[in-house]
């Protein structure tokens, strides 16, 4: 007979979790989404009020290059700023630390205490984290202030994404007005938008662990939506060379 550990996948009430700490996929899809339901709705915004291919092609760059460089820039200002507030407030703790042991061992006993840990045993492993300054500092700062130090997260790294997420989302609509215009290429773009969104709404759902079929088909109504209230507006302004 197979043995089967309790740690073991195979053993009766084991589940798998996703791994939800991470989130660079996660990130990375919901990009992608922005990048595509946004410039298809400009594209097709501007097809709407009939001009020339070359405009279309020229907003849909435009839409392409701005969104990208301003998701970018965005996510930089945002993680730069959150990573210096982390920085800052585990100095702090850290010099705390340094300065109070004891206070710190007590205060982090508390935290064990309010959790449902026996006093003593707060007591004794609050006692045992505190004797390594690394351990200690990790411990505080995952407990307090809710933040692993492994996982602050790289500016640059989030702001390159974000720029690649858009650009792949937003230039799918716009492949199709390279290679033929006028309402060819409003059919092209809407069909390469609506497979692309049926696809993000999947991976959403991949994350989410909600319904495949719900989640793309929610995905493809929204950009639907925004799509096609831009065609209209574009539609209704019109377009005039002078």
């Amino acid at each position: 007979m197979k043995n089967i550990s309790s740690d073991s996948p195979e053993a009766p009430g084991h589940l798998d979790h996703r791994d939800i700490s991470g989130g660079a996929a996660r990130a990375a899809v919901f990009g992608v989404s922005d990048g595509l339901i946004s410039n298809v709705s400009l594209i097709l915004g501007v097809a709407g009020a009939h001009p020339t291919a070359s405009l279309v092609r020229l907003a849909g760059l435009a839409g392409l290059v701005g969104g990208a460089f301003s998701m970018a820039l965005g996510e930089y200002v945002s993680m730069r700023a959150q990573r210096e507030l982390f920085e800052r407030e585990i100095s702090i703790e850290a010099s705390e630390i340094e300065r109070h042991g004891a206070a710190e061992t007590r205060e982090l006993a508390r935290i064990y205490e309010r959790r449902g840990v026996p006093r003593e045993l707060a007591e004794q492993v609050s006692e045992y984290m505190m004797r390594d300054p690394a351990v200690a500092l990790s411990v505080h700062a995952q407990e307090e202030l809710g933040v692993s130090l492994d996982s602050i997260g790289s500016p640059w790294q989030a702001s390159i994404s974000s720029f690649v997420a858009f650009a792949v989302g937003a230039v799918i609509p716009l492949l199709a007005w390279f290679f033929t215009t006028g309402t060819a290429g409003i059919v092209g773009s809407v069909v390469a938008a609506g497979v692309a969104t049926l696809l993000v709404g999947g991976l959403l759902a991949h994350f989410t662990g909600r319904s495949y079929v719900r989640s793309a088909l929610r995905q493809l109504l929204l950009a639907g939506v925004g799509a096609g209230v831009t065609f209209l507006v574009g539609h209704l302004v019109g377009y005039s060379a002078g």
